[in-house]
C-alpha cells in the first residue's frame, strides 16, 4: 500500500461502534473520502474504555477495514473523545501588551492566563477554546492580532478530562499502531461537518446522541459557549427494548434500527413487527407502535435532560437557529417532531456536510463526529496548531514551554 503524507483520518472510537474514514486533501484544499471501516466496538462504556485488548482489536479491524478501501497505509489519526468524565467552564484572562501593538506572543500569553485556573491533578485540559478578545475594553473581537492596544483580554472555553480516560484512549491507539496527532471533544468534531458558520453565528445547540453519550455543544456569536456530556443515549435505549420486549440485545438493536420510531403518534396500531424472544422460545408478533412507546419514553427524558442543561447554561436565549441532532441515533424516524416538541425551537437532523469522494457513503448522521475530525485535522494543520501525543509527562510539558519562551526572546 502506498503512504501519503495529504491524508488526514479520523477515528471515532465509540460505545457501540469504531469507525475510521480517511480523507485527502488536494492541491486547492478539497478534501475528499476515499476511505471507511467501521467494526462493533467492544471494550468501552459509556464512552470510557473498560478493556484495552478488545478495544485494540475493534481499532484494528476498522482501520484495516478503512485501508483497504483507500488502497493507503495509514499512521496517525485525530481521535473523539466522550464520556461522563468530560468536564467544561468557562474563563477569563488579561495581560498588558508589551509592544503597543497586538503580536502572537502576546494572543499566547492571554490564553495561557485564562487557562492558568485550579485543576484537580487527575484531571488535564484537552481544549482551550478562545470565544472572544478584548482589546481596551472594545469586545466582540475574533483575531487581535496586529490591533493596537495596551491590555489584552480574552474569553475562553475551556475542556478537561480525566487523566486516565484520555490515556487509555491514546494507549489503546498506539498500540493499534498508530499514533494520536490529537484527541478532540466529540460534540466539537461533529459540529465541524453537520453545522454551518451562519448557525454558529446566530446561536445554535448541538445534540450528538451516540451509543453511550448524548453530547451538548452550544454556540454563539461564532464561538463555543457551554458543552456537556450526558451518559443516556442510544445503548440505554435498546436495553429497553430488551426488558421490554423480553428479547436478547442483539434482536433490540435490530429492532430499533430496522423499525424504531422515537414519536408513537406517527404510527397506527395496525402496523406489525416480530421480534424473537430468549431461550429458544418461538417468535412473537407485537404492534410497532408499542416499540415505539418504550423508546419514545427513554428519548423523551433524554432530551427534557438536555433542555435542562439549555436552561441552566443561561444560553437559551439565544440559540436562534433552534437545534441541530446528529449522531447515530438521529436517523431514527420521529426524532426530530419528538425534540421540537421538547425543546419548542426548530429542529433539524444534522448530516456531514463540506466533503468530496465518498461522500454518499458517509452522508448520514452517524458519521458526523469521524467526518468532522478530519475538518477539524485539516483546519488545524492549516493554522499550525497540531499537538503530537507522543510525550506527554509533566518533563515534555515544561520543555516545551521553555522552548516557546526562548523563541519569543531571541
Amino acid at each position: 500500500m502506498s503512504k501519503k503524507h495529504n491524508q488526514i483520518v479520523g477515528l471515532d472510537i465509540g460505545t457501540t461502534k469504531i469507525c475510521c474514514i480517511i480523507g485527502e486533501v488536494s492541491d486547492g484544499n478539497e478534501i475528499d473520502v476515499i476511505g471507511l471501516g467501521q467494526h462493533p466496538s467492544r471494550g468501552l462504556r459509556k464512552g470510557v474504555v473498560v478493556n484495552i485488548d478488545s478495544t485494540v482489536e475493534s481499532i484494528k479491524c476498522a482501520v484495516e477495514e478503512a485501508e483497504l478501501m483507500a488502497g493507503v497505509e495509514i499512521d496517525s489519526v485525530y481521535v473523539g473523545i466522550a464520556g461522563g468524565h468530560i468536564n467544561s467552564l468557562n474563563s477569563h484572562g488579561i495581560i498588558a501588551v508589551k509592544n503597543k501593538e497586538i503580536a502572537h506572543g502576546d494572543v499566547d500569553r492571554v490564553i495561557d492566563a485564562a487557562k492558568a485556573i485550579a485543576i484537580p491533578l487527575d484531571r488535564e485540559v484537552i481544549h482551550v477554546l478562545p470565544q472572544e478578545y478584548i482589546v481596551d475594553n472594545q469586545d466582540g473581537i475574533k483575531t487581535p492580532l496586529g490591533m493596537a492596544g495596551v491590555r489584552l483580554e480574552a474569553k475562553v472555553h475551556i475542556v478537561t478530562a480525566a487523566v486516565t480516560s484520555a490515556q487509555n484512549i491514546v494507549k489503546c491507539v498506539n498500540k493499534a499502531g498508530l499514533n494520536v496527532r490529537d484527541i478532540v471533544l466529540e460534540q466539537l468534531a461533529s459540529s465541524e461537518s453537520a453545522l454551518s458558520s451562519d448557525e454558529k453565528e446566530l446561536g445554535v445547540a448541538l445534540i450528538d446522541i451516540g451509543g453511550g453519550t448524548s453530547d451538548l455543544a452550544i454556540f454563539y456569536g461564532g464561538a463555543i459557549k457551554q458543552t456537556s456530556v450526558l451518559t443516556i443515549a442510544g445503548s440505554q435505549m435498546t436495553n429497553d427494548i430488551a426488558i421490554g420486549l423480553r428479547t436478547p440485545n442483539a434482536e433490540a438493536e435490530r429492532l430499533k434500527i430496522n423499525h424504531g420510531c422515537a414519536l408513537a403518534s406517527l404510527l397506527t396500531d395496525e402496523e406489525m413487527i416480530e421480534a424473537s424472544s430468549v431461550g429458544g422460545r418461538s417468535a412473537r408478533t407485537l404492534s410497532r407502535r408499542i416499540l415505539s412507546e418504550i423508546i419514545e419514553a427513554r428519548t423523551r427524558e433524554m432530551f427534557e435532560l438536555l433542555n435542562h442543561e439549555i436552561d441552566a447554561s443561561g444560553y437559551q436565549s439565544l440559540i436562534s437557529s433552534g437545534i441541530v441532532v446528529t449522531g447515530g441515533a438521529a436517523s431514527m424516524e420521529g426524532v426530530a417532531e419528538l425534540a421540537e416538541d421538547v425543546f419548542q425551537v426548530p429542529v433539524r437532523i444534522g448530516t456531514p456536510s463540506g466533503l468530496g469522494g465518498l461522500i454518499d457513503v458517509v452522508s448520514t448522521p452517524k458519521y458526523a463526529t469521524a467526518t468532522g475530525l478530519i475538518l477539524y485535522g485539516v483546519r488545524s494543520q492549516q493554522s499550525g496548531k497540531v499537538r503530537d501525543l507522543h510525550g506527554r509527562n509533566l518533563f515534555d510539558k515544561i520543555f516545551t514551554r521553555m522552548k516557546d519562551w526562548a523563541d519569543e526572546f531571541f
